[in-house]
C-alpha cells in the first residue's frame, strides 16, 4: 500500500519544491540532496520543507509520484495515434529517448537514485512498487486496446508484454546513465526487433 500524502501545499510552491528536489537528486544523488539545497533552490525556507514533508524520504516519494504522472502522460500521448506495429514501436522508442535525455527532470538518473535509496526506506520502496505497477497497468491497458482494434497481436498477456518492454527501457536507461558515450545504436536496433516481436509485428 502506498504511503500517505503529505500536507497539501499551494500548487506552484509544491511544484517548485518537488522540481528542486528532482534536480538535486540528478545533480548530487539522493544521499547528497539535503533540505538546505532544496530549500535554497526552490526559494523557500528549510522549515517549510520540514513542516509539509517531514523528511527527505517523504519528499523523494513525491518526486517519484510526480515522475510517474509525467511518464504515464507521455506514454498515452505517444501511443494515442499509433495505427500500426511500427508506429507503436516508434512511439515507445521516442518515450525512452525522452525519458533518458530529459535534463529538466533528470528522468533516468533520478529513478536510478531512488531505486538505490529505496533499499533503506520502506516509504520509497512502497512508492516505487506502486509506480511500476501503475506503469505496467497503464501500458497494458493501451496495448490491450490496440490489440482489440486490430493494430497489435500480442505474444503474451498485455501486462506481461508491458513488463518486458519496461525492462528493456530501464535496462537501456541504466546503461546509458552509466556510460553516456556508449554506441547504443546496434543494441537499440535489436531492442526494437524484440519489441516488434512481442507486439506481433
Amino acid at each position: 500500500m502506498s504511503v500517505d500524502a503529505p500536507r497539501k501545499l499551494e500548487g506552484e510552491k509544491a511544484q517548485r519544491i518537488i522540481e528542486a528536489m528532482r534536480a538535486s537528486v540528478s545533480k548530487r544523488g539522493a544521499a547528497g540532496s539535503t533540505f538546505d539545497h532544496v530549500a535554497r533552490e526552490a526559494g523557500v525556507s528549510r522549515g517549510l520543507l520540514h513542516y509539509y514533508f517531514g523528511s527527505k524520504e517523504r519528499l523523494l516519494v513525491e518526486v517519484v509520484r510526480a515522475d510517474c504522472e509525467v511518464r504515464i502522460e507521455r506514454i498515452e500521448r505517444q501511443l494515442s495515434g499509433a495505427t500500426s506495429v511500427d508506429q507503436v514501436v516508434a512511439a515507445l522508442v521516442t518515450g525512452l529517448e525522452e525519458f533518458i535525455e530529459d535534463e529538466q527532470t533528470g528522468g533516468a538518473t533520478a529513478v536510478c537514485e531512488l531505486v538505490s535509496a529505496s533499499r533503506d526506506s520502506e516509504e520509497i520502496r512502497a512508492e516505487l512498487a506502486q509506480l511500476y505497477r501503475r506503469w505496467r497497468e497503464h501500458l497494458g491497458d493501451v496495448l490491450r486496446q490496440k490489440e482489440s482494434d486490430g493494430v497489435l497481436k500480442l505474444e503474451a498477456p498485455p501486462e506481461v508484454v508491458a513488463s518486458v518492454l519496461f525492462a528493456l527501457a530501464d535496462g537501456f536507461g541504466l546503461q546509458i546513465t552509466a556510460d553516456p558515450d556508449w554506441d547504443r545504436a546496434p543494441s537499440f536496433a535489436l531492442g526494437v526487433q524484440t519489441a516488434r516481436h512481442l507486439l506481433g509485428g
